[in-house]
């Protein structure tokens, strides 16, 4: 399966170097580029998307409030942020809008193909530890909470589906997990799809995301 690759930048020299790397591999293909989130949206109207590549600072409208408006559509395609600095507010800002993880711009051609075939499996890209980091920093954007958290969804989880959540925010692999557990890998990789099913979330970085928002997790500190 080919996977089709937007390329969303206002550089036309990066997105060229990026769709040159893209046109050696066999399993993607640049479907469409543009050079600010106006024209991303007008363009995704009528060509579909798997993967977007999405710069955060754009004229006309940004990469933060053009992820959020896609990732608002039913089935959207999974976004990539595009960010010069790592701990980046605008990367914070794209993953609580639905961005499936940040990549630096300077990234190793490996990594940033490697990030893409994640992205598109299903999977974050962000080591949740990054995400971590970058909460950590950012925190004080996020609501004061309370000891308990607030959000009402969290009490759908089982308490173990709850564990497995507060291990997952603060960075731990399912491997990781299921040893802190004692659970089979499996076990765990099914909690973890039933969490984000549960809580309408669409991989562990908004995990990380909610985890912090609700009190679950605290910043500078484990849950």
């Amino acid at each position: 399966m080919t996977i089709r690759v937007m390329l969303v930048d206002d550089q036309v020299l990066l997105r060229t170097g990026f769709r040159m790397v893209l046109a050696a591999q066999p399993d993607m293909e640049v479907v469409a580029e543009a050079g600010d989130g106006v024209e991303a949206l007008q363009v995704l109207r009528s060509t579909a998307v798997d993967v977007i590549l999405m710069d955060v600072r754009m004229p006309k409208l940004d990469g933060v409030e053009t992820t959020r408006r896609i990732c608002s559509e039913p089935d959207p395609p999974k976004v990539l942020i595009l960010t010069t600095f790592d701990l980046d507010e605008y990367a914070f800002s794209g993953l609580k809008a639905g961005a499936s993880g940040f990549m630096l711009k300077d990234v190793p051609p490996g990594d940033l193909l490697a990030a893409i075939r994640a992205v598109h499996s299903g999977d974050a890209v962000v080591a949740p530890s990054t995400t971590r980091r970058l909460l950590d920093r950012f925190a004080p954007l996020l609501p004061a909470t309370g000891k308990e958290p607030r959000h009402k969804e969290l009490e759908r989880l089982t308490e173990r589906e709850r564990e497995v959540m507060v291990l997952v925010a603060q960075g731990l692999s399912n491997g990781e997990i299921a040893a802190r557990l004692v659970l089979s890998e499996a076990t765990v990789k099914t909690h973890v799809g039933r969490i984000l099913t549960k809580l309408g979330l669409r991989d562990r970085v908004q995990v990380v995301v909610l985890a912090y928002e609700t009190g679950l997790v605290r910043a500078g500190g484990h849950g």
